[in-house]
Formats: structure tokens, sequence, C-alpha cells
């Protein structure tokens, strides 16, 4: 009941609801808080997500399962990538329709021009992602967008910086979005996980966030912590590539425009 407790401190009246897709939970937050602007059940909406790591059993039961990084850093597309860091935060966007937001003279940061969700259904596992379900989601979020791939800069990826999970990801965001570029206008791909370590329920609100000021400040900062590529990806028939310093934002005849990529291990 934490979201209706928001609602009735702050006297907030219009759709409220707590999400829980796993790592993906915020970022499906989003996606339904436009929804609701879109269908104008609100004309307002907070959407976002809080960690916070409050009891030993879910890391005591991680490293168990040795999902964790060994040396506590997140070594995306890494070939020493070995697990993920558990970290805390919290995020929280203001949504508005671009016409309301307009005529009210507000500072506008970016605008969500479109969106997906889907689950993986059948796979080979709870924490195996299903590539083809990913290139699904992809290909729905750009056509509600109205987006082609080529017009996409940069993407912010899920990233956990797992040798299983990197790999699967690259490769969806290659086959669809990479499509729309080659090797002298690649597709710059990165993962704030690399920063601060997955926020798991606030993961995807933090990729927006970093998104959003990837396209306010049109730079995209360095991904850390790689040095060897790794070895399950195949770059050299890739149009992908990670930016290791700072680098200006591709823009296109629209503007700059970026993606971000979540996914959480419940398989949405």
């Amino acid at each position: 009941i934490a979201a209706g407790r928001l609602s009735y401190f702050l006297g907030l009246q219009g759709p409220c609801l707590s999400i829980d897709t796993a790592c993906s939970s915020s970022a499906v937050s989003v996606h339904l808080a436009v929804q609701s602007l879109r269908q104008r059940e609100c004309n307002l909406a907070l959407a976002g997500g809080v960690n916070l790591i409050l009891a030993p059993e879910p890391t005591i039961i991680f490293c168990r399962g040795r999902m964790l990084s060994f040396d506590r850093s997140c070594k995306t597309f890494d070939a020493a990538a070995d697990g993920y860091v558990r970290g805390e935060g919290c995020g929280m966007v203001l949504l508005k329709r671009l016409s309301d937001a307009q005529a009210d003279g507000d500072r506008v940061l970016a605008l969500i021009r479109g969106s997906a969700v889907n689950q993986d259904g059948r796979s080979s596992g709870l924490t195996a992602p299903n590539g083809v379900a990913q290139e699904a989601v992809l290909r729905s979020g750009l056509n509600n967008a109205g987006v082609k791939p080529s017009q996409v800069g940069y993407v912010e990826a899920h990233g956990t910086g797992t040798a299983l999970g990197d790999p699967i990801e690259m490769r969806a965001l290659n086959a669809v979005i990479g499509a729309g570029h080659d090797r002298e206008n690649p597709l710059w791909v990165g993962s704030v996980k690399t920063n601060f370590g997955h926020l798991e329920a606030a993961a995807g609100i933090a990729s927006l966030m970093k998104a959003i000021l990837v396209c306010q400040y049109r730079q995209i900062p360095p991904h850390l912590h790689f040095t060897n590529p790794s070895p399950h990806i195949p770059w050299d028939t890739m149009s992908i590539r990670v930016p290791t310093s700072s680098i200006p934002l591709p823009e296109g005849i629209e503007g700059p425009m970026v993606g971000v990529s979540s996914f959480g291990f419940s398989g949405t």
C-alpha cells in the first residue's frame, strides 16, 4: 500500500498503484503513467521507484547463487563480467502531456515518444533472458513512438554485468536498433549500473534519468570498467559501440533521441 499512502499524504486522487516486476518495476511504472496520461485518466503523474537494502537475507541468497560480482564492480559488456552489484537509490519523474506542459509554461526536460512492455514467457530459466522477446519489445517501443532505428543515437541498456544477460541484450539491440546504423554511424550503448550498481526495483528510473541527462547535455558519458570486450558478444558483426570517454550525442533531423532498455528477472 506504499503508493496509496503517498497519494494520501499528497492528496492525489488519480490512478495509484504499486508495480512489482522485479528489476523493471520503475520502468513499467513510467509506461503505465504515460498510458494513463494519454487516456486522460489524470493530468499529471508521478512515476518512479526506490530500492533500499534493509535485510541481509536477499544478499546471502544472491551470494550463494553466485549472482553478485566478486570484486564489487559492475563490468557490463566486459570479458571480466562476473555478476551484478546491489545498489540503493530512489528516482521519480513528473509527467504531463506536452501540450499541457507548454501551456503551463513548464520547463520540459525531455519528451517520452513511446514505450512498450512484454514478457519473456517460457525461457531456459528464471534469470535467463529471452532474446526473441527482447527484440519484440524493442520493435513495439519504436512503433509506439513512431521512431525509426536510425533516429536513435544512444541506448541506455539494462546491462547488469553478467556473462549471460549482457550478450543476449546486445544481440537484441543490434538486431532491432543497430539495423539502422553502420560502422561509420554506430549505435552507442552504455549502462549507468557501471557507476553505482543495480538499483533493482529502481533500476529503470535510474536509466531513464541518465537518458534525459544525455539528451539535455548532448553528451554520452563514459561507460566504466570496459577494458576487454566480452568474447560472448560478436562485436565484429555489430553496428554497436560502447563509449569509454565522453562523446557528443549524434543528432538526427528531429534532434537528439535516445532509448532505454530495461528488464526484470521476472521476465518483464
